[in-house]
């Protein structure tokens, strides 16, 4: 995601280096990049000139005495500022009050928005403790109801369907009716889609719309279609006034357009961007956050949140006392890695560290890695598991028999596991670390 667009910037911003000062002539050359680096990344004309008079405006603007601050950190700064301005400026909530509250999921097909769904009532369930009903009213996709239903089933959310009724408004007022009757917080109404815009779906969405009076309404659009997501998602609004836009499939081969230019285009805010198939696989869109993305810099403010969500401080108080004991085994290394899977795809994970993205540029990062070290641990005896100084070679061969691997791997990772159980001791036993720890934890 962004991969092409920042790396033109960032070529961008190096006519600035050995500058003393911002002038006309140097910001000249540095904003045509900027202007070929949005356009290649599909953001239309309009906007990207729009876009590099107001950062010219403010970097000319700009008084020279800041001397410490060189010409090109000056201009990715102003770049940075108004990359987040032209995404929506700041995040934006997504409005559940009522009895129940209502949110009206709306799109083409094919864009998301059941899946989307799914996430969604995930989100409010764990985030905002919400109990969520969700209901199938795409009447037509045969699979629709079935998948929703699957959904439902794995994120612990009430489902509503009518498997009979082909009538979308009568199941989404039903579906309203029920939540009342069983005190649910809010429901989730998942609507059809078609290939492209039509009457038909204009006017059904709209009477759904009409009837049930949502609390929100929710526009999901493909990232990859690029500027055609831009221009669908205004055709809807200006039929349907939605409260927000959900981005999927950012972590797909996208250029950002979208991303770019939808708020700019249809003046409502990004609110949820969907980054894997994955139902915890989305994130609360933060413009600022991904304005430091797109310049390389890093999202480590996500980053942390993310290993948050997954902090166990149970959890965590048992394995600092068996690191201060040398005791860290197998079994607690194998459910360390489930909760790094947790977290997501481990290349974007990286790309939320400062300056790791250029370091890991060209290294192919796949997450199928794993899997051979899973199965490595999964072909050891419970009690070798438990017990890593028992590895002999008798017991390395027979470990990799069964798991398929070769004796070097087995050994490679028998020897980085001794290396980090190790650091791992010295460190929990080192005074600075286990108050540092303590204050995490107090969080």
């Amino acid at each position: 995601m962004f991969d092409n667009l920042s790396d033109r910037l960032e070529g961008a911003f190096k006519s600035l280096t050995g500058d003393n000062k911002i002038t006309e002539i140097n910001v000249a050359t540095s904003l045509k990049e900027i202007r070929r680096a949005l356009v290649g990344a599909d953001v239309s004309y309009k906007i990207a000139k729009e876009f590099t008079e107001k950062v010219k405006e403010k970097a000319l603007g700009t008084d020279n005495v800041l001397k410490s601050v060189k010409p090109g950190q000056l201009m990715v700064k102003i770049v940075q500022d108004e990359l987040a301005e032209l995404m929506g400026g700041q995040a934006a909530g997504i409005n559940v009050v009522g009895k129940p509250g209502v949110v009206l999921i709306a799109g083409l097909q094919g864009s998301g928005k059941t899946t989307f769904t799914g996430k969604l009532a995930l989100h409010l369930k764990e985030k905002r403790k919400l109990k969520v009903l969700v209901t199938a009213c795409d009447v037509y996709r045969p699979a629709a109801i079935d998948q929703l239903t699957v959904l439902s089933e794995q994120v612990g959310a009430g489902i509503y369907k009518e498997v009979e009724n082909k009538n979308p408004v009568e199941i989404a007022l039903n579906a309203i009716a029920h939540a009342q009757d069983n005190k649910y917080d809010v429901v989730i109404v998942d609507t059809a889609g078609r290939l492209s815009v039509d009457e038909k779906m204009m006017q059904e969405i709209s009477d759904i719309s009409e009837a049930i009076s949502p609390n929100e309404t929710l526009f999901v659009v493909d990232s990859m279609t690029g500027q055609d997501a831009v221009n669908t998602a205004k055709v809807f609004n200006d039929r349907l006034d939605f409260d927000g836009v959900v981005l999927t499939k950012l972590d797909g081969d996208t250029r950002g357009g979208a991303a770019l230019s939808v708020k700019y285009t249809v003046n409502k805010p990004i609110k949820f961007i969907s980054t894997g198939e994955k139902l915890n696989q989305m994130d609360v869109f933060h413009p600022d956050r991904m304005a430091q993305r797109i310049l390389g810099m890093g999202d480590i403010i996500s980053f942390v949140e993310r290993a948050q969500d997954q902090f166990d401080e149970e959890e965590a108080k048992r394995l600092e006392k068996k690191m201060k004991k040398n005791k860290f085994d197998f079994n607690d290394f194998l459910g360390q890695l489930n909760q790094l899977r947790k977290m997501g795809d481990i290349k974007s994970l990286l790309n939320m560290i400062p300056g790791m993205k250029k370091m890991m540029k060209d290294v192919e990062i796949d997450n199928s890695a794993f899997a051979k070290v899973e199965a490595i641990i999964q072909s050891m005896t419970p009690k070798e598991r438990a017990n890593p100084e028992l590895m002999s070679m008798s017991r390395k061969k027979r470990i990799a028999r069964g798991c398929g691997q070769s004796m070097d791997d087995v050994n490679r990772f028998i020897k980085q596991f001794d290396q980090m159980r190790k650091m791992m001791h010295k460190m929990s036993n080192n005074p600075a670390m286990g108050q540092m720890m303590g204050k995490q934890r107090r969080r």
